[in-house]
């Protein structure tokens, strides 16, 4: 009895578990990659919508909130995460995509002579371009969905960049080469898409719901 009661008392006094410290041991963060591709993918369907005439060029406006808030800062946000994670390609691929998106909102707010306008938003793409071409090869290491989302990309900015080069008049979805565009950068949107979705999916259920076909050797 006596025994019983000094047990008692002893757990009584006992400290509490320290949960960070369970969690400094044992804890991961969850893969932000989904976030990044959704915001990737959800502003690009929209540009690219309007980019195909398939939307009036009247509803440009509406990509601008997106673009800065979920194309933009989830974007980059998601990015700072793949710091945490270690995934360097992730981390770049985010937070330039998220500054991407972000410099977009503040490039169609910039006011630019009209004689300069369309080879100024070409160099812009151009850049772009050249980036998305590099990280492409680095994303051959990843999953072939986020491979096709990276060709596809670096395709849609060349194709853009090329369009938007050659414009001397105002209205740009007249283009054919801008429509061309946009129809890749609708794919590209479709891709990112079936990747996040993959993901989250996949992550939910604990097991390969959607393949998304690993490239690492």
């Amino acid at each position: 009895m006596e025994a019983g009661s000094a047990s008692v008392r002893e757990a009584d006094v006992a400290p509490a578990p320290d949960p960070a410290a369970g969690r400094s041991a044992g804890w991961t963060p969850a893969d932000p990659g989904p976030l990044g591709l959704a915001g990737f993918a959800g502003t690009t369907f929209i540009l690219s919508m309007i980019n195909t005439n398939l939307v009036g060029i009247g509803a440009l406006p509406i990509v601008f909130g997106v673009a800065l808030a979920y194309g933009g800062i989830a974007q980059f946000a998601a990015g700072l995460w793949e710091f945490r994670t270690g995934n360097t390609f992730g981390a770049v691929a985010f937070c330039s995509f998220g500054a991407f998106w972000i410099s977009y909102y503040f490039v169609v707010h910039t006011p630019i002579a009209l004689s300069a306008a369309h080879s100024a938003v070409g160099l812009y793409l151009w850049m772009w371009g050249i980036f998305t071409t590099y990280m492409f090869f680095a994303s051959l290491r990843t999953t072939g969905a986020v491979a096709l989302v990276f060709l596809l990309l670096a395709i849609t900015f060349i194709i853009l960049g090329i369009g938007n080069s050659a414009l001397t008049g105002t209205h740009s979805v007249t283009n054919g080469t801008i429509k061309l565009g946009g129809w890749v950068g609708l794919a590209t949107a479709v891709v990112a898409w079936y990747a996040s979705f993959a993901a989250v999916l996949n992550s939910t259920f604990g097991r390969t719901v959607l393949p998304v076909y690993p490239l690492r050797g």
